[in-house]
């Protein structure tokens, strides 16, 4: 039966909840250790352009937004996540951190930051969980000030060959049974596969993002187990992406305002 996009977003959203308290612990493990040096190489690209206002969205427990505040301490640096559990836990290690990063709960679908209020966006692991990828894109699109980057973090369908069928085991058998014993949740890590297959491949998430507006590139990483994609927004093109996202989700309603901190 096909889940609707509301439906989708609410599933995740608890699932989200749930393995929150061990979430850090099993990104770690089950990746083993990878997926840092895959969100530091998304840092470096997130930060090239040496922006002033980040937004990392599906900031989870916020492992990136930390990052990209310590290699870049004087941008203003927003994580974005809906799932509370995991915003409480970024809070906490933003504070142990002496870091000043801002925390709040935002849906990618309606975002409440006025037009142009970034000059990057990061997104790790979450831009596969969104229930309407193109309406995301275009929402970021307008969010994201001329000149801007966004770059996205994510699990593409697993690499084919021998590697991939390696990969495919591992992923999809023992992966989930480690992480549903681990976390309590066998269905949280039952839905990681899933939706890793489900995802589109580099070369359409590609034409996706440039259907939207982006000059992009891509790199894969480990084998193509990851992949980062990064999209350019060109200097002058941002008010017609605006101009889309707003015909494309009208249905949206009316965006809470977020203001900047001035200190």
């Amino acid at each position: 039966m096909e889940v609707s996009p509301r439906e989708k977003a609410e599933r995740v959203r608890r699932m989200f909840a749930e393995i929150a308290p061990r979430y850090d612990l099993l990104n770690r493990l089950l990746s083993f250790g990878a997926d840092l040096r895959w969100r530091r190489r998304a840092v470096v690209l997130a930060l090239e352009k040496n922006p002033k206002r980040v937004l990392d969205l599906a900031t989870g427990t916020g492992d990136l937004a930390l990052m990209l505040k310590k290699k870049a301490p004087f941008a203003q640096v927003v994580g974005a996540d809906f799932a509370l559990p995991m915003l409480e836990i970024a809070r906490r290690k933003a504070r142990a951190q002496g870091l000043a990063v801002e925390f709040l709960e935002a849906d990618a679908l309606s975002l409440p930051f006025p037009q142009g209020s970034f000059e990057a966006i990061t997104i790790a692991f979450g831009f596969r969980n969104f229930a309407d990828y193109r309406k995301a894109l275009f929402e970021l699109r307008r969010v994201l000030a001329p000149g801007g980057r966004l770059v996205i973090l994510e699990f593409p369908p697993p690499p084919r060959g021998v590697f991939g069928l390696v990969y495919r085991v591992y992923f999809q058998r023992l992966l989930p049974f480690l992480g549903g014993v681990i976390s309590g949740s066998f269905g949280a890590y039952r839905y990681l596969p899933e939706s890793v297959e489900a995802f589109p491949p580099p070369e359409a998430l590609k034409g996706m993002m440039e259907e939207a507006g982006f000059k992009v590139r891509y790199e894969l990483l480990t084998f193509g187990v990851a992949a980062i994609h990064i999209g350019d927004l060109e200097a002058g093109s941002a008010r017609q992406g605006y101009l889309a996202a707003s015909s494309s989700s009208s249905s949206v309603g009316i965006r809470p305002t977020f203001r900047f901190s001035t200190r």
